[in-house]
Order: structure tokens, then sequence, then C-alpha cells
């Protein structure tokens, strides 16, 4: 749970700009994407602390300040949760967090609950509550991952309805043996890999989706790092060795620095040819842990 914890926070922050535009038809009238957002998890923490173990967390919680384009108000607060197991003290907690934030801010708050566990039945989406003539009627977003059709979500062209369809198949995962697994892995990153997202959104989207799906088998990991290599280099140049020295020669006349000259070096021989790293090394004439975090970059 921890883990996947991690991986939310991070993918929420690449890419809440679609986050909001997923939820928010008109979000770019509502919205001032310009000044960019403040993400207060720290802030949020301190109103709601939690569990004295961390590694009991159990969902995510993020509080994010987002500038209006027009209206009387100049900001107003996205409170976000990924929940991912049943829990009947849910409603209460969101109204919690809800009561806490308006106290401390005083500005208006949209939330979400964004729900991961594989429970159909489990739809939370207000909270009630009433005592002799005084009543409450809390109501919030509520967004069934299960429940999303994935004809819709691959027909989408926001990158958070590719967050929704890992997620979607790691949920069912269990209904599947590794073989299985892997290649609806594959397939998926393949499609990604097709979209015309940015190349940074694509690269945290396709981190995303190795880490949010373990496939549990060393065999089939390797199986899936190859899979998406060819993938993204279909075709390797059959390049020979003089050809390669005739190649690197032609790079040193286009680049003046030798940092750059070298990196970029590396930077093709690794994308147009199947030379391995020692021997790319050799060719540009640089050490071999440079060639590996060149190639741990693209």
């Amino acid at each position: 749970m921890k883990h996947n914890d991690i991986l939310w926070k991070s993918i929420l922050e690449d890419i809440f700009d679609d986050f909001l535009k997923f939820f928010f038809p008109n979000a770019e009238t509502l919205f001032d994407f310009e000044k960019g957002f403040e993400y207060l998890d720290q802030e949020l923490e301190q109103l709601f602390p939690a569990d004295t173990d961390d590694l009991t967390s159990k969902y995510v919680d993020k509080l994010v300040k987002v500038h209006c384009r027009s209206g009387a108000e100049a900001w107003l607060l996205v409170h976000i949760e990924v929940q991912g197991y049943r829990d009947e003290f849910f409603t209460d907690r969101m109204f919690t967090y809800y009561y806490r934030i308006w106290d401390k801010y005083r500005k208006p708050i949209t939330a979400f609950a964004i729900l991961t566990d594989d429970c159909r039945h489990f739809l939370p989406g207000q909270f009630e509550q009433a005592c002799l003539g005084t009543s409450l009627y809390f109501r919030f977003n509520s967004f069934k991952v299960l429940d999303q059709s994935e004809e819709e979500l691959e027909a989408s062209d926001n990158p958070f309805a590719q967050v929704v369809l890992v997620v979607r198949l790691a949920i069912n995962s269990k209904r599947f043996s590794s073989n299985e697994l892997s290649r609806l892995k594959i397939d998926l990153a393949k499609r990604l890999l097709k979209r015309e997202f940015s190349k940074r959104k694509v690269g945290r989207l396709m981190d995303f989706l190795k880490l949010y799906i373990p496939l549990g088998n060393k065999e089939l990991n390797r199986e899936y790092l190859e899979e998406i290599k060819r993938a993204t280099n279909p075709d390797p140049v059959p390049m020979t060795f003089e050809e390669a020295v005739l190649y690197i020669e032609r790079e040193e006349a286009k680049e003046e620095g030798h940092l750059e000259r070298s990196t970029v070096v590396v930077r093709n021989l690794l994308r147009e040819t199947t030379f391995g790293e020692e021997q790319i090394a050799r060719l540009a004439g640089v050490p071999i842990d440079f060639v590996r975090e060149i190639k741990e970059k693209l």
C-alpha cells in the first residue's frame, strides 16, 4: 500500500493539469494553468496527522492550491483522496478533512474520492447527519475506477485516462495468470507509447505503469523491458565498426564542446545501433558509467 501511495502522489503532481481537465471539460476557462499549482501536502498532514506507524498508510491524501481565471475567488483548493479499501468511516473522514481545511483557509474547496478498491458495492459519495432539527449534508466527487469503461478510457486523449487504465488493470490483475498479466501490461505500454503526449508525460506514465503493476517474476520483467525497448527502437541500424568510427567523426565536426559531443554521440549510438555498452564507450572514448547514465535517461 505504501508503495502505491508514493506512486499516486507523484503521478498526480506530474499530470495535475490533466487531472483537472479530465473532471472539468471547461478547465481551461475555470483555472489559470500558467500560474501553476501549489501542493499543500505538509499543511494537510498538520491538519490531519497520520498514524504514528507510517507503514500502515492505506490511502493517499493531497491538497492543491489552484488559481482561478475569473470570479470572486482568486484561488481555490482541490482535495483528493485515493482510497484503496472498503472503509465504513470513509465519508466521516472526508467531511473531517473538509471542515478542517475550511477552518484553516476559508476558501472554496472541491473534494475528490478516487476509489481503487475491488468492492463494487463500496460507493461513498456523501456524509449526512441530523439531530433534533439540525442537519448536515456534505457531498463530494466520487470516482470508482472499477466502474470506468475501458473503451472510453482508451478513446480519451487525456493522460489521466491512462493512469485510470493502469489502475483498473492492477485491480483486475488477480483474474489473470502471470503471463496474461505480462502481455496485458506490454500491450498497454505499447499503446501508451503511441499517444501524442509530451515526452515528459509519457516518461512519467511509463514509470507509473512499470511500478504500479509488478509482475513478480524476473524473467517476465526482463521480457517486458525488452519489448518496450523494441517498441521504442524497432529498427536498429546494422552499423559496422568502421562505419561507427566515421559516424563519430561526423558528429565531432558538428559539436564543439567535448561533453556535449560525447553526450550526443553516445545517445545516438544507443538509439540507432545494436552496439553494447562497452563497444559504445570504447568508440566514443568515454567511461562505461557515462554510457549507462545516458542509457538510463533514455
